[in-house]
């Protein structure tokens, strides 16, 4: 589906979802760099069971999806859902998120998954 045919009710369910700062954020986060909820945590300073709702709501609309990797749980952005092209214009203006990865491993809390 094409930008110019989404539809209205479905880009409004998007931007409802997207008016939480913490669910643009971390799909701009996401749109860079693949998260474990436990990242999520430390980044934003909030609860595993917080972070884990914004990350249910977004996985549920298809824009996030998970993968396992052994014990880990990573998240990362959904690119081949029709609405990626939606997301992408929208996120394309927000600032770089990146500093916050770059922070976490500094402090020696990023998780490596390999």
């Amino acid at each position: 589906m094409e930008l110019s045919t989404l539809e209205i009710e479905k880009a409004a369910t998007i931007l409802k979802l997207l008016g939480d700062k913490t669910r643009l954020s971390m799909l701009k986060m996401l749109d860079s760099h693949d998260y474990c909820v436990c990242e999520f945590v430390e980044i934003f300073k909030v609860s595993q069971p917080a972070i884990s709702q914004h990350v249910r709501k977004l996985k549920d609309a298809g824009l996030v999806r998970e993968t396992r990797r052994g014990q880990w749980i990573i998240y990362s952005l959904n690119k081949e859902n029709d609405v990626y092209p939606f997301i992408q214009s929208l996120i394309h203006h927000l600032p770089n998120q990146d500093f916050k990865l770059k922070e976490l491993e500094q402090q020696g809390l990023r998780i490596s998954c390999n």
